[in-house]
Formats: structure tokens, sequence, C-alpha cells
């Protein structure tokens, strides 16, 4: 990559934003909002960064993928304020929530392995039939669509619900993993997984795009973690040497 050298191993905000396919805006975004730290002004006005600020600028888009745009940049920002263990607690909590999603995905594949065939409906019910077909009170099923497991329609000219092939299908569904001893809110990510899929035939390749998902998440919050801890070791100090720009340059993937 051709750099302008400058006099001090300067980057100018160009020198940032190539590396990443960035835009000089951006660069002068993240600044702003304390992602990377303030940049020195030449007499003339102008901006000039270091190597920190390309070990910053890295750190940030290596937390993205794992953290979100949000959390990366609050990251970012604390650890530029010297409130270190306040980034370090959102670390935690990124992979606490990582967890409880491995977790979840652990308990609908659970759930799957003790669900039966559901007989395929054709036509539509009410909350008093459907009831009775699963041996439950019309109570219970309120519930379980105030909980957002089935989502029976209304009829417009009388508002009572009305409960379509894919409903009955939900409702009983959620029947059998009840009487399995699963909670209501055990069994929602499962009822969504399976709307999402079409379906629980289908769910075999959903659930293998889960496990691929949540491994890209926990690579992701790996290599955000090497970024940011090359960043904390980088010196806090102006002069980078004038060799700076092509150590930066080896930051960059």
């Amino acid at each position: 990559m051709k750099r302008n050298l400058q006099s001090g191993g300067r980057l100018r905000p160009v020198d940032l934003a190539r590396g990443h396919g960035l835009s000089t805006q951006a660069v002068r975004n993240y600044e702003a909002a304390g992602i990377l730290p303030a940049a020195e002004r030449t007499a003339h006005g102008y901006r000039t960064y270091t190597f920190r600020h390309a070990q910053a600028l890295h750190a940030f888009l290596a937390l993205v993928p794992g953290h979100g745009h949000q959390t990366a940049a609050a990251i970012m920002q604390a650890v530029n304020r010297d409130a270190t263990e306040d980034a370090l607690r959102l670390i935690d909590d990124s992979h606490v929530q990582l967890l409880d999603d491995r977790r979840t995905l652990q308990a609908v594949e659970a759930a799957l392995r003790d669900l039966r065939p559901v007989p395929e409906e054709r036509g539509d019910t009410f909350v008093g039939p459907l009831a009775r077909r699963l041996g439950i009170r019309p109570a219970t099923l309120r519930a379980w669509e105030r909980a957002g497991l089935v989502q029976p329609r209304r009829d417009p000219r009388t508002g009572y619900r009305v409960y379509g092939p894919v409903d009955v299908r939900d409702a009983f569904l959620v029947h059998q993993l009840r009487r399995g001893g699963h909670l209501l809110e055990q069994i929602a990510p499962l009822i969504a997984q399976v709307r999402s899929a079409g379906g629980v035939a289908p769910l075999e390749s959903t659930l293998r795009d889960w496990h691929a998902r949540l491994s890209a998440r926990g690579r992701a919050l790996l290599t955000g973690a090497a970024a940011l801890d090359a960043y904390l070791d980088c010196p806090p100090a102006p002069e980078d040497g004038p060799s700076a720009r092509t150590t930066a340059a080896s930051a960059m993937p």
C-alpha cells in the first residue's frame, strides 16, 4: 500500500481509511464518537494519526462481528477513557449472551427429540374445540397466546379467536413440550424456529445453520479479543517513530 509519508511517522485520515476500505469521513466519525483516541492537529488544523490510532481502528472493526456495532463502540469508548474494567464487563456480557444462546439451542434440540409428528390439519377451528382436543382449558390456550406461543387471528365480525392449521400445529407442539416438563420461556424459541423453518421437518437444516452462526460468533469474539489485547498493549505516546507507517500497515488486514 503506497502512503504519502509525512514527518514524524504520522498517518493521515486517508491512510487509516484505505487500509480498511472505509471513507475518510468514517474515520473522522469514529474519532468523534470516541472509538478512536483524539487525533492531534497540525498548525493548519489537519488531523494526524499514529500507529495507536491504526491499532484502535483495527480493534474496533475486529470487535464488531462478535459484539455488534453498538457494543463494540462502547468497548472502545470505555478503553479510550481509561475505563478498561467497563470494557471487560461488556465483553463478559457478550460471552454470557453467547452461552445463553448455546443453552437455548441445546434445549431446542432436546425438545425436538421428544416431539412426535403432529397430524396435518385442514381448515380452521376455535378455542373451545381445540382446547377439548388437547384436553386443556380454553384459559390455557389464551395464556399460551399471551406468551406468543400460538397466534390465532380474530374473526373480524365476531372477534372470536380462529386457529388455522399452523396455529393448531403450534398448539399441539406446545402441549407436547409442556407435558415433557419444558417451561414456556424454553418453548418460545423452539416455536419461533418451527415457524421460521415452515414446520418441524425442515428444522434439521435450520439447527445446523444455528450451530454454524454460534460457532462463527465464538470465533469472532476470540478475534476481537486478540485485536483489543494488542491495542491495550499499544504505547499511548503520540510519537510512534519514523517507521510507524510500515508498522501500521502490518496492523491492517
